[in-house]
């Protein structure tokens, strides 16, 4: 029997289908005013987590590294798009856009200067430089007076932040990796990540991918970044130390290392609980917040070490296309059965 299976076009047009679905109902909603100016933040901020959490997977789940600098890579994108935001170069959607290259490419940059160096390193050692790394651009900004404002923090920055912004940038980060590591460049960082060795007898330059991954995974942190300051209106560089990059972390590995549903779904989560836990009926639950959070890590970690999802990746091409098979062999036994 012949397997229904969907065409590549198709499987575009679904989920285009549904991406601007989720785009109306979900401005439609911000827009209506049914929610309160906490709900509507609340969203926005999901949607540069996820931003954040999807890049940094790419790192560590695709690649296998473990780097503890992202908050550095997500400071850098935010000062530069938030200093070019202010400086109003280009009129409207133009300054949007240009503000989220910039803040990119300024992040994408750090993440070579630093990627060449550190990536020769692997495991712990990886992790230690990358962290002395991130907490560099920190001081570095903070010390930055007549340009960042120091410690007393860059204010007055268009909030650029909408919906529609940050929705539009989360697509276009996750369809964006989701290609890359479909294509050759993909199979080759997760081949680095399954024996390094072995590849590079394969004739992959380990290298060149190594600071491949770390240069996109920064770009979108960056992006991330400026998503971040447009969304605030005011940024220090207190804003972006060690804990930050754990807690991205900590998105990614609850999630699952290598699965892009993952960081999306732990990012909704560990973003929209703390909201959650101010509501009146759960007060008292509230100031053990951070309790919770630990404990649900432990728990994971204990019964699913892979994390929520693995390295599980949901299609809803696949989705469809394994409802209407189970459909076409249920309809076929029973043909066959009452044929009997």
């Amino acid at each position: 029997m012949k397997r229904f299976t969907l065409s590549m076009p198709v499987r575009y047009i679904i989920n285009t289908a549904v991406l601007i679905t989720l785009l109306i109902v979900g401005n439609q909603i911000v827009g209506s005013g049914i929610l309160g100016r906490a709900q509507t933040s609340v969203i926005i901020q999901v949607g540069f987590f996820i931003i954040l959490a999807v890049s940094l997977n790419m790192v560590t789940g695709y690649l296998g590294q473990l780097p503890l600098g992202h908050a550095g890579f997500m400071a850098a994108g935010a000062y530069a798009g938030a200093l070019f935001w202010r400086a109003a170069i280009l009129p409207g959607a133009a300054s949007v856009v240009g503000g989220l290259i910039v803040a990119g490419v300024a992040a994408a940059i750090a993440g070579v200067i630093i990627g060449i160096p550190a990536l020769r390193l692997r495991g712990d050692y990886l992790a230690i430089i990358t962290l002395g790394f991130g907490e560099i651009i920190r001081v570095i900004l903070n010390n930055l007076d007549s340009i960042t404002y120091g410690a007393r923090g860059l204010r007055n920055i268009p909030r650029y932040s909408s919906f529609l912004v940050v929705y539009i940038c989360v697509i276009v980060a996750c369809g964006a990796i989701h290609m890359i590591m479909k294509s050759r460049h993909g199979r080759a960082i997760l081949s680095i990540k399954e024996n390094e060795i072995a590849a590079e007898s394969c004739g992959i330059n380990t290298t060149y991918y190594k600071v491949l991954t770390f240069a996109v995974s920064a770009f979108f942190a960056g992006v991330a970044g400026a998503l971040f300051a447009g969304n605030l209106g005011i940024i220090a560089p207190a804003n972006f130390d060690f804990m930050t990059s754990i807690n991205i972390l900590m998105i990614v590995v609850l999630g699952g290392l290598g699965s892009m549903m993952g960081s999306i779904i732990a990012a909704i989560v560990l973003t929209s609980l703390p909201l959650a836990l101010q509501h009146p009926a759960l007060q008292a639950i509230n100031d053990f917040r951070m309790i919770i959070f630990a404990t649900l890590l432990i728990v994971t970690m204990i019964f699913k070490p892979s994390g929520l999802m693995g390295n599980y990746d949901f299609s809803l091409s696949r989705l469809i296309e394994k409802t209407v098979n189970r459909a076409i062999t249920g309809k076929t036994a029973g043909k066959l059965k009452s044929g009997k």
